[in-house]
């Protein structure tokens, strides 16, 4: 039943049940105080001297090279000489 509405709304009684109607509430709360910057879109400058959008740009740049595609190539038709 996992995965289905069905087996979604089983579970949202069960956890009311066990850890009362504001546990939602109460974990998203949590999650919301452990957050301490804005990742890549904060416009603050953090410890290494960098932005958000630098780093995610540094992060970029590192994926990219590591790519196991090739390199772009044009698409070259060679003309026959006649």
């Amino acid at each position: 039943m996992s995965g289905t509405v069905a087996g979604g709304l089983k579970a949202k009684k069960t956890i009311m049940e066990r850890h009362g109607s504001d546990w939602y509430k109460k974990i998203g709360r949590i999650g919301g105080r452990n957050g301490h910057d804005g990742g890549f879109a904060s416009p603050y400058v953090g410890k290494d001297g960098l932005t958000g959008a630098q780093r995610a740009q540094l992060a970029g740049s590192k994926g990219g090279k590591i790519s196991k595609r090739g390199k772009a190539r044009k698409n070259v038709v060679q003309e026959e000489e006649e």
